[in-house]
């Protein structure tokens, strides 16, 4: 199943380093060497097994734009999915942003018109902490006002913290086509074992695709700071030639245990009673594996329809 995916903004604004750190396995130190994107780069993402994200990385020089608006118009905004539209927060020609970002809304409600609509307002790491949350209200309030009658959703995004993986991780979800019935058997799944937390992360990404939490976390940003440093300590350890499996971290508070879950996902479960045996919850993540299994791939099996015992 392939989803078509436009990445668009100015030149310079940020696409291909954030594409380049969710799925190439760059970190953002090493963005910095990227060039220009020259008019379109294809890339295919295998995510979660039968979902294919089919990128369109679109260069955002002018020349570019002006092509992808006129002569490109159908073959760029035909059979879109999903338009990622990113500008930069320092950016000092605001209002040619804004010209070419309704252009392309325009070209594709003609062309998709049930196509989802993203704007991430990047760089944000360049804007005093203090004033950040002001700022991104003032850029969202605008961009839904300037969108209309499309619909679209912003987040403030920066390559130095979780926010990207926030970002990424919300849009991508919901191009899974059974997200309703994954995010069921989580809560199920952690119902039965008496979990505190459950997280279903993509394996390439990390992107964290469903989670359970019995109760809210102080930190907003929790997840995709697990997400963001399970990744980084998985590419020291392929730097390594060393291969990440599993790991558990115990306290007097709570026992966390990451797993290779199915062919696609890693599972991390969060326990508040540290006296429960490792094994016990290993077990129960084993016996779930095949129900999660056939949730990914429906149409491998017969048996999706039966729910699955953990014991």
């Amino acid at each position: 199943m392939k989803k078509k995916v436009l990445l668009m903004g100015k030149s310079g604004s940020g696409k291909t380093s954030m594409r380049s750190i969710i799925f190439a396995n760059y970190i953002a130190r090493d963005t910095t060497r990227l060039g220009a994107t020259i008019d379109v780069e294809h890339s295919h993402v295998k995510f979660l097994g039968n979902l294919v994200l089919n990128l369109w990385d679109c260069g955002g020089q002018e020349g570019f734009m002006k092509q992808y608006i006129a002569q490109q118009r159908d073959n760029i905004f035909r059979n879109v999915e999903v338009l990622i539209y990113v500008f930069d927060v320092e950016s000092q020609e605001m209002e040619r942003d804004v010209h070419y970002y309704q252009s392309c809304l325009e070209a594709l409600l003609q062309n998709s018109p049930e196509a989802l609509i993203f704007c991430l307002v990047h760089k944000m790491d360049l804007v005093p902490e203090e004033h950040r949350e002001g700022v991104f209200k003032e850029r969202e309030e605008d961009l839904i006002r300037l969108s209309r009658p499309g619909n679209v959703t912003c987040f403030r995004t920066s390559i130095w913290d979780e926010t990207l993986y926030k970002a990424w991780s919300s849009i991508v979800t919901m191009l899974i086509p059974n997200v309703a019935a994954l995010k069921n058997s989580v809560t199920h799944f952690a119902n039965v074992i008496e979990a505190d937390e459950v997280l279903l992360f993509e394996k390439a990404t990390f992107l964290v695709i469903s989670y359970f939490q019995s109760k809210k976390n102080r930190d907003s940003h929790r997840f995709e700071k697990v997400s963001n440093i399970i990744k980084q300590f998985k590419l020291s350890c392929s730097k390594l030639g060393a291969k990440f499996q599993s790991m558990e971290v115990r306290n007097s508070a709570f026992a966390a245990f990451i797993d290779t879950f199915t062919s696609n996902t890693y599972v991390m479960v969060v326990m508040s009673d540290p006296t429960l045996p490792s094994e016990a919850t290993l077990v129960n993540i084993r016996n779930a594996r095949k129900h999660f299994e056939q949730l990914e791939n429906p149409n491998n099996s017969a048996m999706n329809h039966h729910s699955h015992k953990y014991h």
